[in-house]
């Protein structure tokens, strides 16, 4: 009697890519792939092009965040006006503002020259982020250095005068674009007006009021217009 052999063949399975997980996987690279180009392909700008208006407006804000000890805010702020004003890259704002607002609240902390100085490093860090991003050229320690003196001598007002703030905020912005100390005159005079007129409202009781800050802004306004005709002077 004969036997019957069957043959069964044995089918492999065949797997189907899940569609989200693709999905989520090219999303993924795809954000890689930007930020890799945010921070890495080499992209400048003049830092002649900005809207004055909209500096005056974003440093009145960033200067109420910083007196009322906000410094997340603070970084908000410095990093979309360095995207909106100085067309800094998305990602690589976030370092500049990161870098801006360490610096300056690492500053509040000190009391005296030399712990003032501790702050250089980062303005340094902050000065050859900008300088990678700009098409003007310009000596970063130095510049950084002058940035932290006009800073020392706005918070030391009983050794320096409005003066002596507006002539170190002369020499910074003349470094920062090599042009004639000259130029930035009345940028210099004004902007320090603005820092008095903060520091005199804030001393008042209860603060400064909302009407204090548009006044505030309203000087910043003056001084970063006569800024903008100076640095377009300079082409």
């Amino acid at each position: 009697m004969g036997a019957s052999i069957s043959t069964k063949t044995n089918s492999i399975p065949t797997h189907t890519p899940n569609p989200i997980r693709l999905l989520l996987w090219g999303a993924l690279l795809a954000l890689v792939l930007w930020v890799a180009v945010d921070l890495y392909v080499p992209r400048k700008n003049s830092l002649r092009e900005f809207n004055p208006n909209e500096v005056a407006r974003l440093e009145t804000a960033m200067w109420r965040s910083y007196y009322q000890k906000k410094p997340v805010l603070l970084f908000w702020q410095l990093a979309g006006g360095l995207r909106q004003q100085f067309h800094a890259p998305f990602w690589r704002s976030f370092i500049l503002g990161f870098q801006a607002s360490k610096a300056a609240f690492d500053f509040k902390k000190g009391k005296s020259r030399m712990e003032y100085q501790k702050t250089l490093p980062d303005l340094i860090s902050y000065y050859e982020s900008i300088q990678a991003l700009s098409t003007e050229q310009f000596n970063v320690p130095n510049v950084a250095k002058l940035e932290l003196e006009w800073w020392i001598v706005h918070r030391q007002r009983e050794r320096y005068s409005y003066s002596d703030l507006a002539n170190a905020l002369v020499q910074t912005s003349a470094a920062l674009y090599n042009q004639p100390p000259a130029s930035f005159g009345t940028y210099g005079r004004l902007r320090a007006d603005a820092m008095r007129l903060c520091d005199d409202v804030r001393q008042k009781p209860g603060g400064a009021t909302e009407a204090d800050w548009q006044h505030i802004e309203d000087e910043l306004n003056q001084a970063w217009s006569s800024f903008h005709q100076a640095v377009q002077r300079g082409r």
